[in-house]
């Protein structure tokens, strides 16, 4: 537990706060759903600093009718008394400066989360208005805010035993293009937070309709394991989990072999969600080939130790959470979520080698288990290498380059390039000839493509349709070959009809490039785009309508005499003229792009979706099936 000096000498102050209303983005990312949400989690943030610092036990969030949210936690209370160089409340100090808090004195927080020190701070700025309440010493303070300002002083309202601190805030909608939280994107992150935070209780409420939600996990990382392993069958009993602090550094990991063929690692570093990895996780993979081999070969286990695993091949089948607390840690990265410090790595290397290692040694039923998976893996991509080099030397014979499929744009610079992937040869004939060739590239695709998600390396790269993909983008496939830097195309456009057998493929699209081209995902590459469902025309006036919505409104506004409605069912219904003045032409088209707010989240689904077990694909329709608002059969 940390020092229970914490006051207003630990409120450290680096820079005040005006730009935050000026240039909201650069703070939180957008102002969109995403940005909405941030300012939410900087407020949960606060509170988990406190959990982590081992003063608060239990947090919670409310949706209120008002569109405001509420974060009440049980921790110490921000300080009230006056701050020695602001002269003036700490608490002011903390909810109107930014950078300031708690978090920068390290006699008050060993380690903190949050947006890389913003703050709350920032969520005060984009408000309307906040109001924060502080149970301390017995007392209650109270202090408003509008637009980031005091309004009112730090005022005592009353008494109280309780201790802790609640914060309501209403969202400025002057700033976001929404202010209506989800109850699902927070419980998403909440649960998140209860995993990497054992024992913490944080409760959701939405006093909107009445749902509410707890997480609390005594397992912690162990839970979290479990929970993205649930659609598949475990190759050992229970997630390995090992904790260890040192030179100040802690951490903890959780890994769990499954009937897989994919890798799912997710990383964290003080909470903070490392979407790029960073030297933890170099350390991670390091070690773990290591332990393996250094066993295998120890026990003969590897064809008299002739040779050794590939990092691939230990990492295939496996779900694995490092879960990291680093006193100060630098970030890098496109998006400032890789961790830069340097002896990060050796100290990681070092909890792995000698935690994996003692549990090998004395758990030998399961390594064993282990390292035939493994070699399963190794032999898979002796396959996939020799797969890759047939098709390398077909390429060459052909002359080298890219598909015969593919209609290739004139010109190179992949930021301005645009790759539509199309369902079916007759729309792949009516896009080529309806695109704008200079920066619109067309790639048809006949029949559905693999299911990722039941095949290994060899399998995959064994299917033409994904082949083509592979050798259109130029980026590689396998997380030894992939290299986004090599991508041919910004933009990756799944083009497929409205229906039941267009949006499998969609499906099976997204699971390719969520499996095997994850980044592409993750920078904003991958779109779908959103075809008519219907052509209504009356007269010389021509309207195309996106979704039933669209359609009666159209109707009311035409009348019904007299007009004519064409029902697609598919692209290939559709002339060029049609196809690029609905569907590609960026003026007017409608095209989505695919985000990945939660990927533990995403992992559950498409294993549920596309993988080998009935129940929970039964379970997951049974469930959603009352959201599907236009079903083609």
């Amino acid at each position: 537990m940390e020092s229970l000096e914490y006051n207003a000498k630990s409120i450290h102050v680096l820079k005040g706060l005006e730009a935050v209303r000026r240039r909201p983005a650069m703070y939180i990312g957008d102002l969109g759903h995403r940005g909405l949400h941030h300012i939410a989690y900087e407020a949960v943030d606060n509170s988990i600093d406190e959990a982590m610092a081992g003063y608060c036990t239990e947090i919670t969030v409310i949706i209120n009718k008002d569109k405001s949210l509420t974060v009440i936690d049980d921790g110490r209370g921000i300080p009230v008394d006056i701050h020695p160089t602001q002269k003036k409340p700490a608490l002011e100090v903390v909810m109107t400066m930014l950078h300031a808090g708690g978090k920068f004195d390290k006699g008050s927080y060993k380690v903190s989360g949050g947006l890389h020190g913003v703050g709350v701070s920032v969520t005060n700025a984009l408000s309307e208005w906040m109001e924060v309440e502080v149970y301390r010493d017995g007392k209650i303070y109270r202090q408003r805010y509008e637009a980031g300002k005091k309004s009112s002083g730090v005022e005592e309202i009353g008494k109280s035993t309780r201790r802790g601190t609640k914060v309501r805030f209403l969202p400025d909608e002057k700033i976001f293009k929404e202010i209506e939280f989800d109850f699902e994107t927070l419980a998403q992150r909440l649960m998140e937070l209860a995993f990497l935070n054992k024992g913490l209780k944080i409760t959701l409420k939405d006093e909107r309709n009445g749902e509410k939600r707890e997480f609390k996990y005594k397992g912690g990382i162990s839970s979290f394991v479990k929970y993205l392993d649930h659609n598949r069958s475990p190759r050992h009993k229970g997630p390995v989990v090992f904790e260890k602090e040192k030179d100040m550094v802690y951490v903890e990991i959780g890994l769990q072999y499954n009937d897989s063929y994919t890798e799912n690692i997710f990383s964290y570093v003080n909470n903070i969600k490392t979407i790029e990895g960073g030297t933890h996780l170099i350390g991670f993979k390091s070690a773990l080939t290591k332990s393996l081999n250094s066993y295998g070969q120890k026990n003969n286990l590897l064809k008299n130790n002739k040779f050794s695993l590939g990092g691939e091949d230990t990492r295939e089948g496996l779900t694995a959470v490092i879960n990291i607390r680093v006193p100060d840690p630098q970030f890098e990265g496109q998006t400032k979520t890789k961790l830069g410090n340097s002896e990060v790595k050796g100290i990681v290397e070092s909890v792995v080698n000698e935690k994996l290692g003692e549990f090998l040694e004395q758990n030998p039923p399961i390594a064993k288990n282990i390292i035939e998976k493994c070699l399963l893996a190794t032999r898979a991509r002796e396959a996939a290498r020799k797969a890759r080099e047939l098709t390398r030397r077909k390429d060459a014979l052909e002359g080298g380059g890219l598909p015969g499929k593919l209609a290739d744009c004139s010109i190179k610079d992949p930021k301005l390039c645009e790759l539509y992937l199309v369902e079916g040869d007759s729309a792949g004939g009516s896009a080529k000839q309806g695109r704008d060739r200079k920066y619109q590239a067309i790639l048809p695709l006949r029949g559905k493509i693999l299911n990722v998600e039941k095949a290994q390396m060899d399998r995959i790269l064994g299917n033409e349709s994904i082949r083509t993909i592979v050798t259109a983008l130029g980026t590689g496939i396998g997380s030894d070959e992939f290299d986004r830097s090599r991508v041919r195309y910004g933009k990756v456009i799944i083009m497929a009809d409205a229906d039941i057998d267009g949006a499998h493929i969609k499906t099976l699209l997204l699971t390719f490039f969520f499996r095997h081209m994850r980044e592409l995902i993750e920078l904003g590459g991958i779109y779908i785009a959103k075809p008519p469902l219907y052509r209504i025309k009356k007269g010389s006036e021509e309207i195309y309508a996106y979704s039933e919505e669209d359609k009666d409104e159209a109707l009311k506004r035409m009348g019904e005499n007299g007009v004519m409605i064409q029902r697609y069912k598919g692209l290939g219904e559709m002339n060029p003229e049609q196809l690029w003045k609905t569907t590609m032409d960026p003026e007017k088209r409608t095209i989505l792009q695919v985000t990945l707010e939660d990927a533990a989240k995403a992992d559950r689904l498409f294993s549920t979706l596309m993988g080998d077990r009935v129940e929970p694909r039964r379970e997951f329709i049974e469930k959603n099936a009352k959201y599907v608002k236009n079903l083609d059969v």
